[in-house]
């Protein structure tokens, strides 16, 4: 069951169980009940317009990269804050990650030649 249908179960009319009591039987944080979440006002909004007009520009830039470019609109935001809205909107740059399939020419592996050699004395190898 998800904690969003135990928090639906919680009768705050009851008198003869506390909330506290039935939150600790349902498994569910007393806070919850108290949250509300907070919505995005308008000038967050404008700033993610801004955000996905500048992307679909360019979508190689990142968030610092935005960051940046965003005052010559008029819009001042922080880096943290563009990553963020960034991470909400699933805006993610396109750059070239690095290539791990490629074996590098100059790390050959060397054979182990002592591996049939019995070593039978000190200082013989």
């Amino acid at each position: 069951m998800s904690p969003t249908e135990r928090k639906q179960m919680i009768n705050r009319d009851r008198t003869d169980l506390s909330l506290t009591k039935q939150c600790k039987l349902l498994r569910i944080s007393r806070s919850s009940l108290y949250y509300t979440p907070v919505g995005v006002n308008a000038e967050t909004l404008k700033l993610m317009h801004e955000i996905d007009r500048v992307f679909t520009k360019y979508p190689f830039f990142g968030s610092r990269q935005i960051a940046a470019y965003l005052p010559r609109n008029g819009f001042h935001a922080g880096r943290h804050r563009v990553r963020r809205l960034m991470g909400i909107m699933g805006l993610q740059a396109i750059y070239k990650g690095p290539n791990t399939s490629k074996k590098h020419p100059q790390h050959r592996i060397y054979p182990y030649l002592l591996r049939k050699l019995p070593i039978t004395r000190p200082n013989h190898v």
